[in-house]
């Protein structure tokens, strides 16, 4: 008894035809793609993580409403005191988590980390470090909320967002 085998070098199903989709077939459903890639040939990015996904959001805004919670509410040292006595150390805090989580939105595995969201998230990191410095050698003596209270630590917010932005650029295609 001889089993029939497929050749060595083909991967065909005995008895089965192999279906031809051709570029104007009106059956390609996925427009004459078949067998490629969502983000193109050559392209496998990971499935997309919404642990990932989850932590890089909670990060991103548990960083800001830290940095909201001490300038509106834990300043003065009246109300929640052990927040009020780390002083400037609550603006490194919120800061770093602000950057991380924007530094785990970068990976592959999330929709800022691959495609279009790469070059979205490396330009808007760009810009708004370029704008946080400029906002903070334009306003002089204006009290504007945070920058006032950072004083010449807003230079190392803005390079910040520019470092975050070159995590992005590290994923560009």
């Amino acid at each position: 008894m001889s089993e029939s085998r497929p050749s060595r070098g083909s991967s065909r199903t005995p008895g089965k035809s192999p279906r031809k989709i051709t570029r104007g077939s009106r059956d390609a459903k996925d427009g004459g793609r078949a067998g490629v890639p969502r983000g193109g040939p050559g392209k496998n990015y990971p499935a997309t993580s919404p642990v990932r996904i989850g932590i890089a959001a909670l990060l991103v805004v548990a960083g800001i409403a830290w940095i909201v919670v001490y300038l509106n509410v834990a300043q003065d040292g009246e109300q929640l005191t052990w927040m009020g006595d780390l002083r400037r150390w609550n603006l490194l805090i919120g800061f770093v988590a602000l950057f991380l989580g924007l530094t785990f939105a970068a990976h592959p595995s999330t929709p800022l980390g691959r495609g279009r969201g790469v070059v979205i998230g490396m330009l808007s990191c760009f810009l708004i470090g370029l704008i946080w410095i400029v906002v903070y050698y334009m306003a002089g003596n204006a009290q504007i909320p945070l920058v006032a209270d950072l004083t010449n630590y807003n230079l190392v917010v803005g390079i910040g967002f520019m470092a975050v932005g070159f995590v992005f650029a590290t994923h560009w295609e």
